[in-house]
């Protein structure tokens, strides 16, 4: 899973709503994720010429803004809203839903770390 965003995932208690970025990496960090963050920095509004690292962006959506959410399906889901809206209704580990608690990834089995050690 993949995540781009602007410069980062920093809180921006100035901008009303929070900052884009950051809302859609808290969101799939609540959701138990990790996801892998790719800085693409410039500005969304700005022409293809002067925001040559929204390349991959621009590839996926056919548009500059972010954030970008690629899915490990490789779908990708453009936009902060929709991106905590996924986040939220694919938390990791359900069903169907690769996470850490996922029991291919724990040799123990599901609920395995819910168990005291």
């Amino acid at each position: 899973m993949k995540l781009y965003v602007c410069w980062g995932t920093f809180p921006a208690p100035w901008r009303p709503g929070g900052h884009p970025c950051a809302n859609a990496h808290h969101a799939l960090r609540d959701a138990g994720f990790d996801p892998e963050v790719e800085k693409v920095y410039g500005l969304g509004i700005l022409p293809e010429v002067m925001n040559p690292t929204r390349k991959p962006v621009r590839e996926l959506t056919g548009q500059n803004m972010v954030p970008v959410l690629v899915t490990d399906e490789g779908d990708a889901i453009t936009g902060s809203k929709r991106i905590v809206e996924w986040a939220k209704a694919h938390p990791a580990g359900a069903a169907g839903t690769p996470g850490p608690a996922d029991a291919a990834d724990n040799p123990a089995g599901p609920g395995a770390a819910d168990k005291p050690v």
